[in-house]
């Protein structure tokens, strides 16, 4: 899958940030349920939990909620998201804020090759933001901040998206609500990437920022279907992640999020971006390994 794929899959909702864009909120296609998004039943002695691959940004009015997963929210103790504090906004900007800005940062067209430079206006332009705005931002936040404006055309919203509906199921039925990492967790994740990957990210982005319609479409579509097999086909579209980037971004947590799970008790409805799920060293492949069986249930 291509990397900026992948971040739709798993990581953060860009619209929660507001950061340069206002995200369009008009209804958008809406592919019918086939199945339902996939889930899954994890058991290992004490534990007895549930595995839910979400999308983080969704059109409006996208039914999801299956009477399966209706079941496991009703019988979980509690909610176990990627980052339990995603949803405050104020937070989530503070820190990107703090981490994505540096001093004195080269212009951003210095920041990709000749070659590219072209395409990166135009995808700045086509996004509503600007150059001298973005070049504030170090190259990974300037990514974020470049795939944000692109996804103006996709009429999606965090707001009506996965999350926010199982935290206030999750709350009117007075049970706790708690994630596997921080948000400052995930940004580091790209904080820390070497200045090379964070280029070739936003170069990648830059190539994506056209196709992003279409990208989002067929990921939605196989999301509702539930057909895993579909999304882990995005591998063979399009560049190929940048291997730094594939091991700090999702392979590194993958791995964090398996040893967060493994002392667990009890029976969680643990929600991760559907990205988290296939692939190389995927989370459900990482509990396999640690012992706990994992069955296939919608």
């Amino acid at each position: 899958m291509t990397a900026i794929a992948r971040l739709f899959l798993h990581l953060l909702a860009f619209c929660t940030l507001g950061l340069t864009v206002a995200c369009d909120r008009a209804p958008g296609p809406q592919p019918e349920a086939q199945g339902g998004p996939a889930l899954w039943r994890v058991e290992r002695g004490a534990f007895k939990g549930w595995l839910f691959g979400t999308i983080h940004v969704l059109p409006s009015g996208i039914a999801w909620d299956t009477p399966p997963i209706r079941n496991a929210m009703a019988q979980a103790d509690r909610l176990i998201l990627e980052a339990a504090d995603l949803q405050d906004e104020e937070k989530t900007l503070g820190i990107f804020e703090d981490m994505g800005r540096s001093p004195a940062l080269p212009p951003l067209e210095q920041r990709v090759p000749d070659k590219e430079r072209a395409a990166l206006l135009k995808a700045v332009r086509d996004g509503g933001t600007s150059t001298q705005l973005l070049s504030g931002y170090e190259s990974w936040a300037a990514a974020m901040l470049l795939s944000a404006a692109s996804q103006q055309a996709l009429h999606v919203s965090q707001d009506d998206g996965v999350e926010p509906a199982l935290i206030a199921a999750f709350k009117k039925a007075g049970k706790p609500i708690g994630g596997l990492e921080t948000v400052e967790r995930q940004f580091r994740a790209f904080d820390t990437l070497p200045e090379a990957a964070q280029a070739r990210l936003l170069v990648q982005t830059v190539h994506e920022a056209d196709g992003m319609k279409a990208l989002y479409d067929r990921i939605l579509t196989a999301w509702l279907k539930g057909d895993m097999a579909a999304i882990a086909k995005e591998d063979e579209r399009g560049e190929q992640p940048d291997p730094v980037v594939e091991d700090a971004v999702l392979v590194a947590r993958n791995r964090d999020w398996a040893k967060a799970i493994e002392p667990m008790r009890g029976q969680p409805f643990i929600a991760v971006g559907a990205g988290h799920l296939t692939g190389r060293d995927n989370l459900i492949d990482l509990l396999k390994d640690r012992g706990f069986t994992i069955t296939r249930v919608q």
